[in-house]
């Protein structure tokens, strides 16, 4: 196997990316998941032996993430602006804010593929000027239709193939645990309550979506299907929200991200539904620089939409200082038992528990699973429905003629 400049890949170089991945390179965001390594030997150069120093249920996926990526010990510093890996295609050109060309790598580890001779991803952000360039033939796929009332006059049309698929990322109204009155959980219990998830994917996603009552997407392996712990009754939410000491509710601010419709959508359903049991949201558009900056940050919010894709990702809610600032003992050792767990019954078990802790918190509004609806042209076969990772694979992709 030969990265796309030449150099080989080997074990040498994988124990060099990974000992990079545990800190030894800061611009890693997560070197926490590879400094559970004790040891990393190379008997010879295809043979690595990793030693943990405790069981880590989560390694293998994390292994498969961006995190642990690897990169050619002699040209990695120009990753940023030129990536060189070992893929199907390599690397040819950035147009910044336009396109990015990439080319078939003649020496892939497998001769047979890929099938294509080039991919270029065109950088479209307006959701319209997508559906409209897919149409008039100057792009061949949509990776995921960004606004979904579309997908299905798309789908009607014998031109084109769109896709109901799964991913990874959790759609939740995010909510600071600090801030009053959501320190209070029976404020949080309340707005669960006050929530009807299948009209919000309704209207927010024209139907895409599947309802979540956890942090955990249904096409994850461990999936407890919770959403009935907090079935919609406005009712019963008033009924809480007089319990927690609110009889006429309260006022609130939920910042949404301008980058994301999908958030807006969400965000402008859900404040329509807590203010008809008195919680009246102010809503505010954030850009998105500023909301990573005094949101994700420095935690300025009461209340927030945002969509989680980091598969496996339940464990932010085993740190006290993320932005939700939950702070459970009782997770954190759940979690602990689901990291430490030695065979998959036990793993499912204690994920499960996790879901279930976080669940009974209300620790953050539970929307939907955000659905992927990849929508190409008839002649485009092998595009992935499901997105069960971070990624739109075209290794295997090819045009019927």
């Amino acid at each position: 196997m030969k990265f796309h400049n030449g150099e080989e890949f080997n074990a040498l170089v994988a124990k060099w990316n990974l000992e990079r991945a545990m800190g030894k390179d800061t611009t890693n965001p997560h070197p926490e998941f590879f400094r559970g390594i004790t040891q990393i030997e190379t008997p010879n150069d295809y043979t690595l032996i990793l030693t943990l120093k405790d069981s880590d249920a989560l390694f293998i996926p994390h292994l498969a993430e961006g995190d642990a990526v690897m990169l050619p010990m002699k040209m990695y510093k120009n990753a940023k602006s030129h990536p060189i890996g070992t893929g199907p295609f390599k690397f040819v050109k950035w147009v910044r804010g336009d396109r990015i060309e990439m080319e078939r790598f003649s020496e892939y580890w497998n001769p047979q593929l890929p099938y294509l001779d080039k991919v270029t991803v065109k950088i479209i952000p307006d959701a319209m000027a997508q559906i409209a360039a897919l149409k008039a033939g100057d792009i061949d796929v949509i990776g995921n239709i960004a606004a979904p009332e579309t997908a299905k006059a798309l789908a009607a049309d014998k031109r084109f193939k769109v896709g109901n698929g799964t991913s990874t990322a959790e759609v939740i109204m995010s909510t600071n645990n600090k801030a009053e009155p959501f320190n209070n959980k029976l404020v949080r219990q309340a707005m669960a309550h006050a929530i009807d998830r299948k009209t919000v994917v309704e209207l927010a996603m024209s139907g895409f979506g599947t309802p979540i009552g956890s942090h955990w997407s249904p096409g994850t392996p461990y999936f407890v299907d919770l959403t009935a712990k907090y079935p919609y009754d406005p009712k019963k939410a008033k009924a809480l929200l007089a319990k927690a000491g609110y009889p006429d509710g309260f006022k609130a601010t939920i910042k949404l991200p301008d980058k994301y419709e999908y958030s807006r959508r969400a965000g402008e359903v859900v404040a329509d539904m807590l203010g008809k049991v008195g919680v009246k949201l102010n809503i505010e558009i954030v850009e998105w620089g500023q909301w990573i900056e005094r949101i994700f940050k420095k935690k300025e919010y009461q209340l927030t939409v945002i969509g989680h894709s980091e598969a496996w990702d339940i464990g932010i809610y085993a740190n006290p200082n993320y932005y939700f600032q939950y702070d459970s003992q009782s997770f954190k050792d759940a979690y602990q038992k689901a990291i430490k767990a030695s065979d998959e019954t036990e793993k499912a078990k204690w994920f499960g528990v996790c879901q279930e802790i976080i669940a009974d918190d209300a620790v953050n509004g539970y929307l939907f699973s955000a659905p992927s609806i990849p929508a190409v042209k008839a002649d485009v076969m092998n595009w992935w429905d499901n997105y069960p990772t971070i990624a739109q694979d075209c290794t295997e992709v090819w045009l019927k003629k």
